[in-house]
């Protein structure tokens, strides 16, 4: 059975950063395309950004590039998204998600298997 669990949310302040991971069991993150999406309360699932890490290939949303990255540690089985310069709209939970194959997608229907999430809170 293949299992993602999402860590590193918390409550900072606009400018702060937080560094998520999300450690998947069942099946190396190697073979997957990875991503990460966050949906805030009455709002839908957005993109957030993705990774394909047996091509080393990484993708980001218009609205978090520059600030965020995603990586991948394959080592550890695990997949971060570090966020710097957080502002109050990145305030959402945000989902680890994983392909079934390995490929790269910014497409919420690309993905076969969801975390739990973690919540994000950005303060003024």
């Amino acid at each position: 059975q293949v299992q993602l669990v999402e860590s590193g949310g918390g409550l900072v302040q606009t400018g702060g950063s937080l560094r998520l991971s999300c450690v998947a069991s069942g099946r190396a993150v190697s073979t997957y395309g990875m991503g990460w999406f966050r949906q805030a309360p009455g709002k839908d699932r957005d993109f957030v950004a993705s990774a394909l890490p047996s091509k080393g290939l990484t993708s980001h949303a218009p609205s978090v590039k520059g600030r965020f990255t995603i990586s991948a540690d394959n080592a550890k089985n695990t997949i971060y998204l570090q966020m710097n310069n957080l502002k109050p709209d990145d305030s959402a939970t945000y989902y680890c998600a994983a392909t079934q194959q390995p490929v790269l997608s910014g497409r919420e229907g690309d993905y076969d298997y969801w975390g739990q999430g973690t919540q994000v809170t950005v303060s003024s």
